[in-house]
């Protein structure tokens, strides 16, 4: 999601772990305002430039087909290990079986997918980061599913999610309200509904990515200002009602990626990362959360923009916007992938998440 990225078609998203400076403040809904909702056309034509570099497909890449405009599942997906990955520019999630990486399905009728989470049922979560229709802002499907059952955020151009294992809240972060103002945090009780929350937080008037822990602690990173200014880290404790801003000691987050947990310590991605040939590439901080201390790092070698991840024990998985494929990497290990598969069908890979 570098902000290259227009606001509306930011990019952005999903995890869970045992995860306080600064007060934050309830806000109210933005009222929507058409005219403040005007796309940056500049950043999104920098954006499609580096969707259209991505590298020949490589030995072992999944075969993949249309989605002919109609969400479809194989028979037998709700039995399997899931795999979503939202591919912004189509409009669509493709699913695969996991860890077969096999083509499982298509969810189509989106509206600029963006992060994506899931709870503990398996049920996912997709947030549509969408320009031209205000209402279906967060869509779910039963684990391998494809009937939608939607939720309206009404705040500001919705990017990532996470659901609270402990209460079945829904976190949705928008990037910015409708009227260019800063973002907002929506909570909805139990998934269901309208939210019963907006919240604001000091200093962070760009939010991107969120997760909650194991405990029902709300994380949240993001950017001092709409056109940057530095990063932000925040956590809403669990039965609070105010944000505490989060100084991150230990080594300098350049750019803001997905919020994560790994069952130890809370994990913040860079999205640029210091690489020697003058180029980015993508990392996974490893902290302690309200402790405010990094302890560690996973390098993402080879990557270049992985904006929302998932651990799955060992392993990370990583969704690149730049080269247009996912990478499986050791965790916390790091280093070059131990498997990429790419697709002429994957196009803007920028959300994930897995069902199980």
């Amino acid at each position: 999601m570098k902000l290259f990225c227009l606001i509306g078609i930011a990019a952005a998203a999903a995890m869970l772990s045992d995860c306080g400076g600064s007060q934050s403040q309830l806000a109210q809904p933005a009222p929507f305002q058409q005219s403040g909702a005007q796309p940056r056309l500049g950043q999104l034509s920098a954006r499609l430039a580096y969707v259209d570099k991505s590298g020949a497909a490589q030995t072992g890449a999944v075969a993949m087909h249309p989605d002919h405009n109609r969400s479809w599942m194989a028979p037998g997906a709700t039995t399997k290990g899931l795999l979503y990955i939202s591919n912004y520019y189509t409009d669509d999630v493709l699913v695969f079986s996991y860890p077969q990486d096999k083509l499982a399905g298509t969810l189509t009728g989106l509206e600029g997918p963006d992060g994506l989470c899931a709870d503990k049922k398996g049920d996912v979560w997709i947030v549509n980061n969408n320009l031209s229709d205000y209402g279906e802002d967060a869509v779910e499907y039963k684990h391998g599913g494809t009937k939608p059952m939607t939720l309206e955020i009404d705040a500001g151009f919705a990017v990532t999610c996470s659901v609270d294992p402990t209460t079945g809240n829904l976190a949705a972060t928008t990037i910015e309200s409708y009227g260019s103002g800063p973002g907002s945090v929506a909570i909805f009780a139990h998934a269901k509904g309208s939210p019963k929350l907006y919240y604001t937080i000091p200093d962070m008037e760009t939010m991107y990515f969120r997760a909650y822990d194991d405990k029902g602690n709300l994380f949240v990173d993001g950017e001092k200002g709409l056109e940057g200014g530095g990063f932000e880290f925040a956590e809403l404790p669990k039965g609070k009602t105010k944000f505490t801003n989060i100084a991150l000691k230990g080594a300098t987050i350049n750019y803001p990626g997905s919020v994560g947990c790994d069952g130890k310590y809370v994990t913040v991605g860079d999205q640029e990362y210091p690489y020697t040939d003058e180029r980015d590439q993508s990392a996974i901080y490893q902290t302690t959360g309200a402790g405010g201390k990094i302890v560690g790092v996973t390098v993402l070698i080879g990557s270049d923009d992985v904006e929302e991840y998932v651990i799955d024990g060992k392993t990370v998985i990583g969704p690149d916007v730049y080269f247009n494929d996912v990478g499986f990497y050791k965790y916390p290990a790091g280093g070059k992938p131990t498997k990429t598969f790419k697709s002429e069908y994957l196009n803007g890979p920028h959300g994930a998440a897995l069902s199980q």
